[in-house]
């Protein structure tokens, strides 16, 4: 039996390949995700829905319709996305804006980050299109007109625009976590493009000094980040949600409390089967299940990388590069404020959290990338 072949990086499909890491990951990925929002989500179902399976009912729904969403993006060629561009930006900044229209809007909590879709009787968060849109049109545009650092000075304008327009589109959505994330994103990958540290430092002045001012703007969020800073402030208010994520994390211990004691009390956690299912997770496997997580998250975050680095042009790299960034990112962000790390915003967790948005997306991410593996492969040769 040979061990190389079996533990071999890559599988062949229909004679060329596809990164076998990246795919586990994914896979393990979801299926943890689906096992611990059954745990979190099953009593808060039941009090709510009368059934403990809605939730994840929901999310095998969506599971299926992202699989399909995977498939197409996995098979769509660069030249068909590349050109499909202009279309894809004109409908991320339409659907954005349409958060603002009456009737259309789903507000929740003051928010604007959802749109109704009367067919299917649900809500779409356009913002988590808009972490795909602007990945391809910067990986797009990096590709098509920067070829040299002079090339660069010229070129920035245009893209750092881009960004920032639509970060404060998201961010006028009162989704600040989100607006928070794109811009880092795009600011990380054009700095990976190629584009000097010196001059991406006044645009990213000029953004913080934006967001501190958006923060300072209402009595909510700076009650948020006073509860951040002074723990102790408003327990059963601004605090209680990190209060209790933080008891039901050190209540986790080393091994956890089972599958079976977490479906009894793990509910006290407010909004556990979104933003905090991570907290759930931390409190049925105990560390040793966190940090099962964060190899597997730092797994998938190796083979992404890896992909950029073996990408035969600078389009297919960047791609690569900014979407598994996104994905990192985001678990990252959401970790630590589950944690208590970083103040509380309404940050999903990818694969783990309830929410078709979030899910769709990240599933069509995932499909771009095993769409670049499949690609960097045309032409080699290797022994299976």
């Amino acid at each position: 039996m040979n061990v190389e072949k079996i533990f071999a990086e890559r599988t062949i499909l229909r004679g060329r390949y596809i990164d076998t890491g990246l795919l586990v990951s994914i896979i393990l990925l979801w299926g943890l995700g689906l096992l611990i929002l059954y745990i979190c989500s099953a009593n808060y179902a039941q009090r709510a829905f009368g059934d403990p399976h809605y939730f994840i009912n929901r999310q095998l729904i969506m599971s299926v319709v992202g699989l399909v969403v995977m498939g197409i993006s996995f098979v769509t060629s660069h030249a068909l996305i590349r050109r499909s561009l202009p279309w894809i930006m004109l409908v991320s900044l339409v659907l954005c804006l349409l958060c603002f229209v009456p009737g259309i809007s789903s507000p929740r909590n003051g928010a604007h980050r959802w749109i109704s879709l009367p067919l299917v009787g649900d809500t779409f968060q356009p913002s988590e299109l808009v972490k795909i849109a602007i990945v391809l049109y910067l990986a797009n545009w990096f590709d098509k007109f920067v070829k040299n650092s002079e090339d660069s000075r010229r070129s920035l304008f245009p893209p750092v625009s881009i960004l920032c327009l639509f970060s404060a589109i998201v961010m006028g959505q009162d989704d600040f976590s989100t607006a928070i994330l794109i811009f880092a994103t795009g600011f990380l990958l054009m700095y990976v493009a190629g584009a000097r540290l010196g001059r991406l430092v006044p645009f990213m002045l000029l953004a913080a000094g934006a967001m501190v001012l958006f923060v300072f703007s209402s009595t909510f969020r700076v009650n948020r980040l006073i509860a951040f800073v002074n723990p102790s402030f408003d327990t059963h208010g601004y605090n209680y949600q990190t209060s209790t994520a933080r008891t039901a994390i050190s209540d986790g211990g080393f091994l956890g409390n089972g599958f079976g004691s977490g479906l009894e009390k793990i509910h006290r956690v407010p909004e556990i089967h979104t933003d905090y299912v991570f907290s759930g997770w931390a409190e049925a496997m105990g560390f040793l299940g966190v940090l099962g997580y964060f190899l597997v998250l730092a797994f998938f975050a190796w083979r992404g990388y890896t992909l950029m680095m073996e990408s035969r042009n600078k389009f297919s790299a960047l791609t690569a590069f900014g979407l598994t960034t996104c994905i990192v990112i985001q678990s990252l962000l959401n970790c630590g404020v589950v944690c208590g790390a970083l103040p509380v915003t309404g940050i999903t967790l990818p694969f783990f959290s309830s929410g078709g948005s979030s899910l769709l997306v990240t599933c069509c991410m995932c499909g771009l990338l095993l769409n670049i593996s499949y690609r960097n492969s045309v032409e080699e040769i290797d022994e299976v």
